[in-house]
């Protein structure tokens, strides 16, 4: 263990919250699991044993957190690492909650984010909060599951977890810091390569979608990625796949088609998109949502394809897959519209051309 990160947060008590407080703290590592007064709830039957049943495919073992709490002044003031496990659309509730309470040189990780960095950097320096290096990886590190009150269930780690630093000048500074965390950890170019390398916006709003009739009616009681995602689903997967490479392009960035990921992410092997999901010992185990109305459409959508699409849009890429996609999605949920999606202005990119779009998350400055 590096013995300089001796104060570890993780900020969120859901699934990738959970697990990640159980996983690192069964590793060796100092752990605070936190979580915002208003979802206290979530933690309450752990507050007092600070104890959390950790499961996989070779363990089953109780862990030791060194502190459950709500109380965010004492889980962020002395954090050297706080790992941010909350969905997209609570990123800017929570960087306004902590950022009266951080203080310079800490490192933040959204897990992930899909830009959400750049709308915590935004944030912190409304409220005058300067030199945190914020981080955000390309997927969750676990596939992972909150199975109980007190219990976490890991179904397996990614291998090569993606990370994306803002400004890109310190990633290496990063990465050194938190390697230990995360073994086999790979750096992105920059925050927004590896926003555009998340791997759930690109599968899960066509994966609900076109498969919306069969969810409603047996209540989620179908392996999603084994028997939802087939060869016509594939087909629109991979037709906003190339609209989310041609974003990148323009951005000057070589994006890993989305099987390409789904395997050096340790998913599934090598091949096409349906051989890779479907050969999958990971994905294929996992049913699909009990509703449409889940985090696969009010979370990947808003805060995935429709920002890419706007992102698109101001530097002249077309993407109509994406655009088609959010209007349908906006039809089944009301959580979803363009006007609730984080857009450019929330990332403080509006209006930018792309050069001034580099220089900024290269350098922090406008």
């Amino acid at each position: 263990m590096n013995k300089k990160i001796n104060k570890i947060t993780v900020l969120g008590s859901g699934n990738t919250g959970f697990s990640t407080a159980a996983k690192l703290s069964h590793d060796g590592f100092n752990i605070i699991l936190a979580e915002i007064p208003e979802f206290e709830s979530s933690i309450l039957n752990i507050k007092e044993n600070k104890t959390i049943l950790l499961k996989n495919k070779s363990i089953e073992v109780e862990t030791s957190i060194k502190d459950v709490t709500s109380n965010l002044k004492l889980a962020l003031n002395d954090a050297d690492i706080i790992l941010v496990a909350a969905p997209a659309y609570a990123h800017k509730n929570l960087a306004k909650k902590c950022a009266p309470y951080l203080k310079s040189n800490q490192i933040i990780i959204l897990m992930p984010g899909t830009l959400g960095s750049l709308e915590w950097a935004k944030i912190l320096f409304e409220n005058n909060v300067h030199n945190i290096s914020i981080g955000e990886t390309d997927t969750s590190p676990y596939v992972c599951r909150k199975t109980n009150d007190n219990e976490a269930t890991i179904f397996g780690t990614v291998p090569h977890l993606g990370l994306g630093v803002f400004p890109s000048i310190n990633t290496r500074h990063v990465y050194n810091s938190i390697k230990e965390i995360f073994p086999g950890l790979k750096c992105y170019q920059d925050v927004i390569e590896c926003g555009l390398s998340s791997i759930n916006p690109v599968i899960h709003p066509a994966g609900v979608i076109m498969n919306a009739g069969r969810i409603e009616r047996s209540k989620g009681e179908f392996y999603f990625y084994e028997e939802g995602v087939t060869p016509s689903v594939v087909n629109v997967i991979n037709s906003l796949d190339k609209e989310r490479i041609n974003i990148g392009k323009a951005l000057d960035y070589k994006l890993q088609p989305i099987e390409k990921a789904i395997h050096q992410s340790g998913l599934g092997p090598k091949g096409d998109l349906w051989s890779s999901i479907n050969g999958s010992e990971i994905l294929t185990k996992l049913k699909a949502p009990i509703t449409v109305q889940n985090r696969w459409i009010s979370e990947d959508i808003p805060y995935g394809i429709a920002t890419w699409s706007m992102l698109g849009n101001q530097i002249g890429i077309k993407t109509p897959v994406m655009q088609s996609l959010t209007n349908i999605g906006s039809i089944i949920s009301s959580d979803v519209s363009w006007e609730k999606s984080r857009n450019l202005s929330d990332l403080g990119i509006e209006k930018m051309k792309i050069n001034n779009i580099k220089k900024y998350i290269k350098t922090g400055s406008k």
